[in-house]
């Protein structure tokens, strides 16, 4: 069994450990929470048996194997490297951290303590994102593509009625291309590697954060093109354009439905079936990793979360988005 702690409180940490749970080896012991109140709340909705308000007391802990980091994104690497300086194994939600600096320190963490570190970014490890992967020749040379992660924050409404909370904060390097954005630009790298070039639009808002945006990205004889927003609604699925076919995607952040169409008309349906929650399939990754005595995961792997927050960080500079933490 691997024995989990977890950081963070909230509806996706929530997900993440009914995910686990289907995960045989996966075993719940501990939730760290900065107030000793709401980690024992929590604890009990999860059944967790410890508590931890001091993150150095739980990095120390013998209790604990490996711990899923879901706090703020401005808390990830000092969370991630503290425990990984004591021998944990982490899973880190998206983005991994606030720009390249902490993901690179983040790297030598893991390298150094000889621990697991996986980025916890479920698309590009659920079974319809494996059939995008065995089926892409047959689509000829690949020319474009296309990833759109629109959705209207609840937050935002919030925001305009002038309550900022953590989505729309920059304190916490939060905005739409960290917290959704990301899941566009991930399955482009993790199938076509770094791009040439980059080039970046977005709408900031009044708090220094992007409220929606688009990136350009140049590789060379195919272009991608990727949109994303937290103040508007997209009904449009992604696509892989080849000169014999393309491949549709019903939502790039959780494939259920993938197609082929071809350009002679047929339709070829290549979806794979999904007997789980979709976050099941990072929580397993990550638990055969430390099993297997294996770093990092071979699709999820170091340099696909380095060069994903290397393009974060070209847009973001563009655009003109800082974060405290990259002074």
């Amino acid at each position: 069994m691997i024995k989990f702690a977890i950081i963070g409180t909230n509806w996706i940490t929530e997900e993440f450990i009914k995910a686990a749970k289907e995960v045989p080896d996966f075993s719940l012991k501990a939730v760290y929470s900065r107030t000793e109140e709401k980690a024992k709340e929590f604890a009990a909705k999860v059944g967790a048996e410890l508590t931890f308000t001091n993150l150095e007391e739980m990095a120390k802990s013998d209790e604990i194997d490996a711990v899923y980091i879901a706090s703020p994104n401005s808390f990830h690497a000092e969370q991630a490297i503290l425990l990984m300086n004591h021998g944990k194994h982490v899973i880190c939600e998206k983005p991994m951290a606030s720009n390249t600096k902490e993901v690179q320190a983040m790297i030598e963490a893991a390298q150094q303590n000889n621990v697991v570190l996986m980025e916890a970014m479920k698309t590009t490890l659920l079974p319809n994102f494996q059939a995008i992967r065995k089926h892409i020749h047959k689509i000829g040379k690949i020319r474009r593509y296309f990833s759109s992660y629109c959705q209207y924050s609840s937050r935002y409404d919030a925001y305009k009625q002038g309550t900022v909370l953590n989505a729309f904060n920059p304190q916490f390097s939060n905005g739409s291309l960290m917290d959704l954005g990301v899941y566009c630009l991930y399955p482009m790298v993790v199938l076509f590697g770094k791009p040439l070039n980059v080039k970046a639009n977005s709408v900031k808002l009044e708090t220094g954060v992007d409220g929606e945006g688009s990136v350009i990205l140049d590789y060379g004889e195919m272009d991608a093109v990727v949109q994303y927003s937290k103040i508007s609604n997209s009904y449009i699925p992604a696509e892989i354009q080849g000169e014999e076919g393309s491949i549709i995607i019903d939502a790039i952040h959780t494939p259920q439905k993938v197609e082929i169409r071809y350009r002679d008309g047929r339709i070829e349906d290549i979806t794979e079936t999904q007997d789980h929650h979709p976050m099941y399939y990072e929580a397993k990754e990550f638990i055969e990793l430390i099993q297997n005595g294996k770093q990092q995961s071979e699709i999820n792997s170091h340099q696909h979360s380095l060069t994903t927050i290397e393009i974060i960080e070209k847009a973001r500079k563009q655009t003109g988005i800082v974060f405290p933490a990259d002074k």
